[in-house]
């Protein structure tokens, strides 16, 4: 993506987002943490990725996302992949790829009931901060996407190509402090990230299948 993709000037525009919701609002006044509540959202809320902010996603290899049905049902889930997979298309727009799974599909049928989606990322192992980014969320095949952004990176997880992409408008983004965010070091493994051998993704680790009388796999 190039810097004019981003920003005409250069610099991101950050503007500050509305001040939490109604429950927000609600819960500051009853434990009283209104007034540091303002100077976060003046302080940090934007609406728009900054360029530290682009850096920061563009080197990721964790996403964490939440989503929910129309019902209100929850689902938090991850996805991974080589630094960037996550991909930022501007300031206003990231998106990630969606590779064959379990056949569930549990984050992708939220979003096609309600769009909103929270997404999470974290660095664990130098500079200990995290970043929010809240936004609406719409799928689109793996072609479509290539079609409108032809200069969009090669796949980059060998021999398992994106089946399709979750776009994400950006509404929020904004720092997670790092007092509470463990420091992990990161440790080389090999991955096949093709792979679709039951035992290779975890088997029945939690031992539900053999429970329910499924032979193993």
């Amino acid at each position: 993506m190039s810097t004019d993709d981003r920003t005409s000037t250069g610099q991101a525009i950050c503007e500050t987002a509305a001040g939490g919701t109604y429950g927000e609002q609600m819960m500051q006044d009853e434990l009283g943490t209104s007034a540091r509540a303002d100077r976060f959202y003046a302080r940090q809320m934007c609406t728009r990725l900054t360029p530290a902010m682009i850096e920061f996603v563009e080197r990721m290899e964790l996403l964490f996302i939440g989503t929910s049905a129309a019902d209100g049902s929850c689902d938090v889930s991850m996805r991974a992949g080589p630094p960037g997979f996550a991909h930022v298309f501007s300031d206003g727009k990231i998106g990630y790829p969606e590779y064959q799974g379990n056949g569930v599909l549990a984050s992708l049928g939220n979003i096609v009931e309600n769009p909103h989606i929270g997404m999470f990322m974290a660095d664990f192992a130098t500079d200990l901060i995290g970043l929010h980014v809240n936004g609406t969320a719409r799928i689109v095949s793996d072609d479509d996407v290539r079609l409108a952004h032809p200069d969009l990176p090669a796949e980059r997880v060998r021999g398992h190509r994106a089946e399709r992409w979750v776009l994400v408008d950006v509404e929020e983004a904004y720092i997670h402090c790092r007092r509470h965010i463990p420091r992990m070091t990161p440790v080389d493994r090999g991955r096949e990230w093709g792979a679709d051998n039951p035992a290779r993704k975890g088997g029945d680790y939690f031992g539900v299948a053999a429970e329910r009388g499924f032979a193993r796999q």
